[in-house]
This record gives structure tokens, C-alpha cells and sequence, in this order.
């Protein structure tokens, strides 16, 4: 199979495969720029693999950085572009699930294809738009099939990430995992437990971020991949319960997290131990919970100002998705209306600071942060006008009360 129709990605990219040929070694396009271009999904990052080692690659060109060496990986830098290419490459055993014992850099494009993980990124491309496909991808990409490269079993004893990584591809592209794929998955889940909970996260997410998660979702129950994931072993009806929940598409990390948290009724401490033992930022627990927070008031009909000055406008949006999917949710123009009646919509936004209490007179503490809570509290309400001037005579009569006190 040969493309017409070269995406300009790879037309930019196309000089440095050209160098390389001229220098007398061979160069592809290969990869997930390969497939998605086959799909008429847009690319994101070009990889080129080559016949030429890591030296002889900084031979040919002036500008590189070592960005993976040890793995034949070098980027060439071009018109401000970087291309990371790989030297064609075998691996040995792997005594870890995880990585290879040994990395030999050899000249075979075909040794080089056939140590990667699903036959639909096993695919290459020249210079002049011709497809290489040694296992069966393009085939599988027309019948929307999740296939592993050769003998399943083996793939995933090379990297065991390569299971969760199957569950992902099939929720983006809305693709069946094949039967000895799933299979082979089924008996070497346990294997998981080898890979860094970090590296399993980045798939999770993206699974659950496909535009049809329900694919992965059930390979994921079905194949017990769950059991060994980070406190979700006896979660099975809750994840359960999320299937049942699809069609759903998750936009944000916060909105997935949410979404699981719900399902598996979590409470607000076992939400932030679930995030934590996933290793996720301290960012995404603390937008997870206020998305949780704003999708009981939604459940209870409690909406207060204060919550949705809290919660924001994108994570009301978020939160109230969540709330439609479960059947309870409020119409968006409805809760955005009642956001944009709002005084203020974030802290900055209060015409008083600390700063300016203390040139009022107040002393450096904890007073400080009750008063302006207090005075953010009594704009929300409506009880005061956010101007400098009845901010700061509100202030000035606290102050005046407390000596008096004194």
C-alpha cells in the first residue's frame, strides 16, 4: 500500500529521511504517526527508525541531543523541530516484565518491527509514502482488531505495561481486542504488579479519555486486570457500575477520577487515599474533590453560592456531566447563569488584601485570612459591595470594634 496523500508533518520531516538515505542507510516513518494517519486521526509525534547507530546518526547531522542513547534513541533538532530517531533494535530477555536485559542495535528494519507491541504500530513508512507491514496491520485496522505482534504470551512478558496498553487502544480507536490477545491477557494479569503504578496511571487515563471506554473498560474486568491495581481489587461491582454508566466521555483527570470515585462510592478519605496510592499530583486531588463536593450538592439540590464560587466554572461543567450521565443532572445554561450572577468568581477578584489591612492598621496573623474570609463571604451573600471603599470601611469598623473590646 502506497499514500497519496502525505500529511505536511511528515512533509516537514521528510529532509531528515532523505539525509539519511544519502548517507547509505535506510530510514521510516513508524509508529502511532503511521497508524493514526491510516485512521485519518491527526498526528502528534513523528518517530523515525533507522539503520544507521546512534554515532553515525550525530555524524550525519550537526544539531542532536543524546535524549535516549542507551536505547539508540537520538534527537535531531531541525528548524527548531526535534525528530527523535531510533537505531533498529532487538532485545533480549526480561528478567523484570519491564525492561530488556539487553538492547543490540541491528540493521533489520524487520527485527526491529517485530519486537513491538500490537500489529497496528508495527507499521512503517518511506519516503515515498509506502507502507511496510510485515504482521498483519493493516488488515487488523480495516477489521478494527487489537492484535499483539507475534505470540501474545511473549509481548507481554517483554513489557508487561503492553496489557494495559492494549485495554487503552481499543477504548481511543473503538477496536476488539482479538481473542489469544485477550486470552494471553487474561493469564498474565498478574504480571502487573511489576510495572510502576505511574506508568499504569498514563494508560488508565487514557482509557478512560477514549471515545469508547466501555471497550476497555470490560477487557478490564473481564481479563481481572483490576485485581492488580492500586486499591482497586475488590472494586469489582463498582467498576461494574461505571460500564453500566457508558456511554460516557471523560474530558480531565479530575472529571475520571471523579467519575470512579462516584461509582465505587467512595468517601472524600478513600477518594484522596485512591488518588494517592495512584501517585496522582496534588493539583488533580484537590480539583477531583471539588468536583465530587459540587456533584452531591447537584444530588441533594444544595447548590450554594459559596460552592460555586469555590468549585469554578470549568469543574461545575465537569461535575454536572458526571450528574446527567447518573440521571441527576441540572441544566447547564441554569447552573452557568447562577455562576456569572456571582460577585466574584475567584479570590483575586476581591477589591481587599492583606496588604491593604495592614495599612488600616491590622497586625500580621491569622485575623487577617478570618477577616477576609469573612468579607468574601458578605460579598458572596450580597451583604457588601466588592468596592475598595465599603471593603475597607467595613474593615475599619471591625477594627474599631475589636479595640473596643480590648
Amino acid at each position: 500500500m502506497r499514500l497519496t496523500k502525505i500529511p505536511q508533518k511528515f512533509k516537514e520531516a521528510l529532509p531528515i529521511l532523505k539525509k539519511i538515505q544519502e548517507a547509505g542507510f535506510e530510514a521510516y516513518f513508524v509508529g502511532g504517526s503511521v497508524r493514526d494517519t491510516l485512521l485519518g486521526l491527526e498526528i502528534h509525534d513523528i518517530d523515525i527508525a533507522t539503520s544507521a547507530y546512534p554515532a553515525e546518526i550525530k555524524q550525519i547531522f550537526s544539531k542532536t541531543v543524546d535524549t535516549g542513547i542507551e536505547h539508540g534513541t537520538v534527537m535531531v533538532l531541525d528548524h527548531g523541530i526535534g525528530y527523535e530517531i531510533t537505531t533498529f533494535r532487538t532485545e533480549s530477555t526480561y528478567q523484570d516484565y519491564r525492561r530488556p536485559d539487553k538492547v543490540e542495535f541491528v540493521r533489520s528494519l524487520a527485527e526491529d518491527l517485530k519486537r513491538r507491541d500490537l500489529t497496528i504500530n508495527a507499521l512503517a513508512m518511506d519516503s515515498n509514502g509506502q507502507i511496510v507491514d510485515l504482521f498483519g496491520g493493516l488488515s487488523d485496522l480495516d477489521a478494527h482488531i487489537i492484535r499483539a505482534v507475534g505470540i501474545a504470551q511473549e509481548r507481554f512478558h517483554e513489557d508487561a505495561l503492553r496489557m494495559m496498553r492494549a485495554l487503552r487502544f481499543s477504548s481511543q480507536l473503538d477496536f476488539k481486542i482479538e481473542k489469544q490477545t485477550l486470552q494471553a491477557i487474561v493469564q498474565n494479569a498478574p504480571l502487573l504488579e511489576k510495572i510502576a503504578v505511574e506508568r499504569i496511571h498514563v494508560e488508565w487515563i487514557k482509557l478512560l479519555k477514549g471515545k469508547a471506554p466501555s471497550q476497555g473498560l470490560q477487557a478490564f474486568i473481564e481479563t481481572k486486570m483490576y485485581r492488580y491495581c492500586p486499591l482497586l481489587e475488590t472494586k469489582k461491582q463498582g467498576l461494574q457500575t461505571m460500564l453500566e454508566m457508558q456511554p460516557f466521555s471523560c474530558q480531565s483527570d479530575e472529571q475520571c477520577w471523579a467519575y470512579l470515585s462516584f461509582c465505587l462510592n467512595l468517601t472524600k478519605q478513600d477518594t484522596v487515599e485512591l488518588l494517592r496510592a495512584w501517585k496522582c499530583a496534588n493539583e488533580t486531588i484537590q480539583k477531583t474533590q471539588k468536583v465530587i463536593a459540587f456533584l452531591q450538592s447537584l444530588k441533594t439540590e444544595n447548590v450554594t453560592k459559596r460552592l460555586l464560587f469555590e468549585t469554578g466554572k470549568d469543574l461545575i461543567s465537569c461535575a454536572n456531566q458526571l450528574a446527567l450521565q447518573a440521571g441527576f443532572g441540572w441544566k447547564e445554561e441554569q447552573l452557568m447563569t447562577q455562576y456569572e450572577l456571582l460577585p466574584l468568581k475567584n479570590k483575586k477578584q476581591l477589591c481587599l488584601n492583606g496588604k491593604d489591612l495592614m495599612a488600616l492598621g491590622y497586625q500580621p496573623g491569622p485575623s487577617l485570612g478570618e477577616l477576609l474570609a469573612r468579607v468574601e463571604q458578605l460579598v458572596l451573600d450580597g451583604q457588601l459591595k466588592n468596592n475598595s471603599r465599603d471593603l475597607e470601611a467595613y474593615a475599619i469598623e471591625q477594627l474599631s470594634m475589636n479595640e473596643r473590646v480590648k
